[in-house]
This record gives structure tokens, C-alpha cells and sequence, in this order.
């Protein structure tokens, strides 16, 4: 049996990055997302949503104040 050509799309997380000290997410899509959850960064400057695995990032927004 020969091997298939197209490769099945592989569902990648999406990256989003943002300065804010705390994210919301709800999957997007309105009605065909999911309960909206608040997330907070660990140290890493990550942080990654339960329900669809969005991975959010944290990015210095230029003179925060710490370090």
C-alpha cells in the first residue's frame, strides 16, 4: 500500500503575545468558543489556556517599571 502524499494538518497552538499583566481567553469564534478563563504569567512569561492551548506570552511594552 503506497504511503499517502498530503500530510493530515497538524493543529498548532496559537502564539499570542502581549504586555498585559493578565490575559482572558475564550477560544474566539463567539457561541463556538469556550468558557472564558483568566490567566496569569508564571515566571517563565507564559502562560498556556486549559480549553484550547492558546500559548500566551508576555513581552516587555517598553519602561514597565521592573525588571
Amino acid at each position: 500500500m503506497p504511503l499517502p502524499t498530503v500530510l493530515p494538518k497538524l493543529d498548532v497552538p496559537e502564539v499570542i503575545e502581549t504586555t498585559a499583566e493578565r490575559v482572558a481567553c475564550d477560544g474566539g469564534g463567539g457561541a463556538l468558543g469556550h468558557p472564558r478563563v483568566y490567566l496569569t504569567f508564571g515566571p517563565d512569561h507564559r502562560a498556556v489556556c486549559p480549553y484550547c492551548s492558546r500559548l500566551y506570552v508576555h513581552t516587555s511594552g517598553g519602561e514597565s517599571g521592573h525588571h
